[in-house]
């Protein structure tokens, strides 16, 4: 990885979409990023928020749970899917589906486990809404004790 990887993307499980979209509209000022296959997408100008209804399908990491509800997956914005396959597998985490786009025009997702087994998405080409390069925040560390 050249640079270190940005989290900028959630996908939540919910049963209404659009319902879901007008509460995080109304209650943290969101806006609509687009449409999502199975949903809506949402930003709050950093971040993109995905809010799927999977209906019938099984949710992808909770094939065993019927009607589940509930964060799906993060997705982590990457320079190098390549380098950061490595460094995944390297890190004890697991391939699962996807595969790396090199369109610059097209959204895509790699997913991958933890090795706790939480499901989690690499891109380098980005989510609708997010922005892959902010000024971040400097965090001092707390004095403790």
């Amino acid at each position: 990885m050249t640079t270190p990887a940005k989290l900028r993307h959630i996908a939540i499980a919910v049963k209404d979409p659009e319902k879901a979209a007008k509460f995080f509209e109304a209650a943290f000022g969101m806006t609509r990023a687009g449409s999502a296959q199975r949903g809506v997408y949402l930003t709050d100008g950093t971040m993109n928020v995905a809010l799927l209804n999977f209906a019938n399908e099984p949710t992808p990491g909770f094939e065993d749970q019927p009607d589940y509800e509930g964060l799906i997956h993060f997705g982590m914005w990457v320079d190098d899917v390549d380098a950061t396959d490595k460094a995944i597998t390297d890190a004890g985490g697991s391939y699962m589906t996807g595969r790396h786009e090199v369109n610059p025009n097209v959204f895509y997702e790699v997913k991958y486990k933890t090795p706790e087994g939480f499901v989690f998405d690499v891109t380098a080409n980005g989510w609708r809404g997010a922005v892959k390069e902010v000024v971040p925040v400097v965090v001092e560390k707390a004095n403790v004790g």
